[in-house]
C-alpha cells in the first residue's frame, strides 16, 4: 500500500491552508505490494481481532499509546480498554504485528475455512465475448490476444468463449471437437428477451472449459472464428445483403445475456469472473443501441460546446448493466479496436464500474492487445474490497476520486470490485473546523484501511514428498491491510512549499480537472488550471514579500526559492498541451478524450506525470548515460550535444538518434547495453504495454519524436512558433499573478 501525500508538513490552520493556495489531498494505492519506500507490510493472522478505537473505530496501530490495560487511539486520543482476549494475546507480543509496524496485513478467517484450514474454494472464471461484426484484421489481432491469454492463465482456471453480433454463439471445447450453439439476438429485445436463455442452449459448466486440459481445443475453436457476412446480417435484420454495412453488432443484449448466465454460479464457482470483451465499433443491434450520429453534428452552428455535449453517457442502460454486473461477481474489461466513434462516453461505465478497465486501440497494426491481455492477467488482483481513510479529528477527508463507489449508508467508505497493484485512488483533505489543529506540535495522523479477496492455489503435501506442490484447487482468502501515518505540522509556509510532492498534487490536479470536464466541459477545466497556478504563483510571491532582499516589484514564476515546485509550471503547461484538455476544434477524438480519462484517473502520481510531462534522458553511447533529464525543447537537445535519447512519455518509449550521431554508432541499440536494459525496467514497470519506437534523425521523419518537445509549442496548439510555447505561457501566468496580488493587496 503505497500512500503519498500533496505536502508532508500539514498546514496548521485553515487561514495557512487557504494562503498556500496548494490542493490538500493523498493519493493511495492499496494494493500495491510495498509502500512508497518499497518496505512490505508486516504479516500475520487475527485480522478480525484486531482492537478498535471505541469513539472513531480507528484500528489499533503503533502509533498508539499503550497502557497496561488499554491504549490511547492516535487519532482520537480516547483511552480504550483491552478486551480478555487481546489481554491473551499480549502474553505473546510477538504475534501482534500491528504493535510493532504502522503497516500491517492480516488475515481474516472466511465462512467456512475455520477448522478446514484452506479456506473457500473457488475458481478463477474468464470469459472472452468476441465481437463478429468485424473485420479479419481485428478478428486475428484478437485470436492473437487470446493465445497470449491462453498462456497467462494459470492451470485450474475456466475459460468461456462466446462470440456476438447479430446472434450470440457459445462454445464448448470439452468435447473432442468445439461445438457451438447460436441464439439469435432480436433487433429489440427490450421486452421479450432472447427467445433462448443461454443456460437452455447450453448449461454453464459446459460453457466454461478447465484451462489445464482444454488449452488446445480453446485454441482451435479461435480458429475457426470467422467475421459475419453482410448476407448472414441482411437475413437477420430482414434489409437486402447489399445494403447492409459493417454492423449488427449486439453487444448490449450478449452482455446483459451473459451476466445472467453467469450468474448462476456466483458464490459456488467462483467469486468473481473476468470478462473480456473486444469490440470493433458502436453497439448498433438489439439493446443498448448507440447513436453514433452525434459525432458529426455540427455544434458550433447550434451554439453549443461540442467538448461538452460528447463527454456525457447517451442511455444509462450501460450504467444500470454495470450495476446488475456487481450483484453477480461479473467484472468487465472493455478493448475497443477501432479508429471510429464508438462512443466510449457511455461504454466506459460498464467497464469502470464492474471493477474493470478500459483499452482503447486505433488500429490492428501496431496494437499492443496481446501483450497488455497477458500483463493484465499475469498480475495479481483483489476483488470484493472495501477501501476505508480515517483521520485524526482537526481535519476530514472531502472529496474522493478513483474508479469506487461510496457505501451507501457509511461515509468515506468506498467499495471496489476488481483492483490490481497499480490502481491508484485520491482524498481531498479539509479542516473540521477554521481553527485547524488544535495542538500545533501533535503530528497529524491518516489511517488508511484495505479489506480485500484473493483467490490462492491450494498447496499440498503428500505423506511420501517432502516438498509442497500446488493442485489445481483454489480457495478464497480475505485479508485486512492497515496502513497508519504521521504528518508533522508546518512552522510556516515555507515548510509547507518545501514538503510538496509535486506529482502527487498534479495527480489530484488531474482529478479535479477530470471532473469540471464531465460537469461543464473542457474549456472550464483548462480555465481551473490557468488560474490555479496563477494563484499559486501570486500566494508563493507574496511569501517572498517577508524577504527583504526580494524587491516587491519581480514576480517569481520559476519558484526559485522552492526547488520542489519548480517543476510545476512546466506539468501545468504539458497538461493543458495534453489530449485531456485539447479542444474539438483541434481535431481530438472524444473516445481518445474518454480512454485518457479513464486511464488517468487510475494511474499512481509518477505514472501519471509522466504521461503528462515525458521525462527526456540522454545517452553519450547506447552504454552510458550523459544526463538523467532535459527539458522538452529542441534547445534543450542541441545544448546537451548527446547523440541519443530516450524519451518516456508512458504510452510510449521513442529512442532517437540524432542527425549529427557518430555513424559508428549502433543502430538501433543492442540488446544488452545499458539503454536496452532501462527500455526493458521501464516495460516491466507499467500496468500497459508501452509501444517502443527507434527513429535515427539523419535517415527518418523525427515528427513522432519531435510532438513531444511541447516546450517550443503554444498552448493552443499553434505548433512551433517563434514567441509562443512555454516562454509566453509563463509570461501570460506571470501577469495573472500580478494582477491577483496588486488587488489583493488594495482591499
Amino acid at each position: 500500500m503505497a500512500a503519498r501525500a500533496t505536502f508532508s508538513r500539514f498546514p496548521v490552520t485553515a487561514e495557512a491552508l487557504e494562503a498556500c493556495a496548494v490542493q490538500w489531498g493523498i493519493a493511495v494505492t492499496p494494493f500495491a505490494a510495498a509502500d512508497e519506500r518499497g518496505q512490505a507490510p508486516a504479516a500475520g493472522a487475527g485480522g478480525d481481532r484486531v482492537p478498535r478505537c471505541e469513539h472513531c473505530w480507528a484500528y489499533l496501530n503503533s502509533h498508539c499509546d499503550m497502557e497496561r490495560w488499554g491504549w490511547s487511539c492516535a487519532l482520537c486520543g480516547t483511552l480504550n480498554g483491552f478486551d480478555d482476549d487481546a489481554l491473551r494475546r499480549l502474553q505473546h507480543p510477538e504475534g501482534w504485528p500491528e504493535l510493532t509496524s504502522s503497516f500491517v496485513d492480516l488475515e481474516i478467517p472466511v465462512d467456512g475455512s475455520e477448522g478446514a484450514g484452506d479456506g473457500v474454494q473457488a475458481r478463477p472464471v474468464y470469459v472472452a465475448a468476441v465481437d463478429l461484426a468485424c473485420s479479419e484484421e481485428f478478428l486475428e489481432l484478437i485470436k492473437s490476444a487470446l493465445l497470449a491469454a491462453l498462456e497467462a492463465l494459470i492451470p485450474g482456471s475456466l475459460f468461456g468463449l462466446m462470440t456476438f453480433s447479430h446472434k450470440i454463439g457459445l462454445y464448448d471445447v470439452q468435447g473432442p471437437i468445439p461445438v457451438v450453439k447460436n441464439v439469435f439476438i432480436p433487433p429489440d429485445t427490450e421486452e421479450d428477451g432472447l427467445p433462448v436463455a443461454l443456460e437452455d442452449a447450453m448449461p454453464l459448466l459446459s460453457f466454461l472449459a478447465p484451462i489445464d486440459t482444454c488449452k488446445d481445443r480453446i485454441a482451435a475453436a479461435l480458429d475457426t472464428l470467422r467475421p459475419t457476412s453482410s448476407w448472414e446480417r441482411g437475413a437477420a435484420s430482414g434489409q437486402e445483403p447489399d445494403t447492409v454495412l459493417l454492423g449488427g453488432r449486439g453487444f448490449g443484449t450478449a452482455m446483459s445475456a451473459l451476466t445472467d448466465y453467469l450468474s448462476s454460479e456466483y458464490g459456488t464457482t467462483f467469486a468473481l469472473a473476468r470478462v473480456f470483451a473486444f469490440l470493433s465499433g458502436a453497439p448498433d443491434y438489439g439493446d443498448g443501441q448507440l447513436d453514433t450520429r452525434r459525432y458529426g453534428e455540427q455544434y458550433a452552428s447550434k451554439g453549443e460546446d461540442p467538448d461538452l455535449a460528447l463527454l456525457p453517457e447517451q442511455i444509462p442502460f450501460y450504467k444500470d448493466l454495470a450495476a446488475v454486473a456487481v450483484q453477480a461477481g461479473v467484472c468487465v474489461d472493455i478493448f475497443a479496436i477501432t479508429d471510429e466513434y464508438t462512443d466510449l462516453a457511455s461504454l466506459k461505465f460498464l467497464s469502470i464500474e464492474s471493477g474493470g478497465s478500459l483499452f482503447l486501440y486505433t488500429n490492428t497494426d501496431d496494437s499492443t492487445l496481446p501483450q497488455d491481455i497477458y500483463r493484465l492477467l499475469s498480475r495479481p488482483y483483489a476483488f470484493g474490497c472495501v477501501l476505508r481513510l480515517r483521520t485524526s479529528s482537526d481535519f476530514e477527508p472531502g472529496n474522493s476520486y478513483g474508479h469506487f463507489f461510496p457505501d451507501p449508508q457509511y461515509e468515506h467508505v468506498q467499495h471496489i470490485i476488481c483492483c490490481d497493484s497499480f490502481a491508484t485512488y485520491a482524498y481531498d483533505f479539509n479542516f473540521s473546523h477554521p481553527e485547524g489543529f488544535s495542538r500545533h506540535t501533535d503530528p497529524a495522523v491518516v489511517q488508511i484501511a484495505f479489506q480485500y479477496s484473493v483467490i490462492e492455489p491450494v498447496k499440498h503435501t503428500s505423506e511420501n514428498e517432502t516438498q509442497s506442490s500446488t493442485s489445481n484447487m483454489f480457495c478464497l482468502k480475505r485479508r485486512l491491510r492497515i496502513r497508519t501515518l504521521q504528518y508533522r505540522p508546518a512552522k510556516n509556509i515555507n515548510e509547507i512549499y518545501d514538503s510538496v510532492d509535486p506529482e502527487t498534487l498534479l495527480h489530484i490536479l488531474v482529478h479535479k480537472v477530470i471532473l469540471i470536464s464531465l460537469d461543464k466541459g473542457v474549456k472550464e477545466g483548462r480555465s481551473l488550471v490557468h488560474d490555479w497556478l496563477s494563484l499559486l504563483i501570486a500566494r508563493y510571491n507574496q511569501a517572498l514579500r517577508s524577504d527583504a532582499r526580494i524587491p516587491e516589484s519581480h514576480v517569481d514564476v520559476d519558484f526559485l526559492q522552492c526547488p520542489q515546485l519548480q517543476m510545476l509550471p512546466q506539468l501545468v503547461f504539458a497538461l493543458l498541451r495534453n489530449p485531456l484538455l485539447q479542444l474539438h476544434e483541434e481535431g481530438i477524438h472524444p473516445d481518445y478524450r474518454i480512454y485518457l480519462q479513464c486511464l488517468f484517473s487510475a494511474l499512481e502520481p509518477s505514472s501519471l506525470a509522466k504521461a503528462i510531462y515525458p521525462v527526456l534522458v540522454s545517452y553519450s553511447s547506447p552504454d552510458k548515460q550523459a544526463f538523467p533529464r532535459h527539458t522538452l525543447s529542441r534547445a534543450a537537445l542541441i545544448m546537451s550535444e548527446s547523440p541519443i535519447f530516450l524519451l518516456d512519455a508512458f504510452t510510449n518509449l521513442i529512442v532517437y538518434y540524432s542527425p549529427s550521431a557518430d555513424p559508428s554508432l549502433p543502430f538501433p541499440p543492442p540488446h544488452d547495453c545499458l539503454l536496452r536494459t532501462m527500455i526493458n525496467e521501464l516495460k516491466q514497470g507499467r500496468c500497459i504495454t508501452p509501444k517502443l519506437t527507434f527513429i535515427h534523425g539523419g535517415r527518418e521523419d523525427p515528427a513522432l519524436f519531435e510532438r513531444y518537445l511541447i516546450e517550443e509549442q503554444d498552448v493552443d496548439g499553434t505548433g512551433f512558433t517563434s514567441g509562443k510555447g512555454f516562454v509566453s505561457f509563463r509570461e501570460s501566468i506571470r501577469h495573472a499573478a500580478t494582477d491577483i496580488i496588486e488587488t489583493e493587496s488594495s482591499i
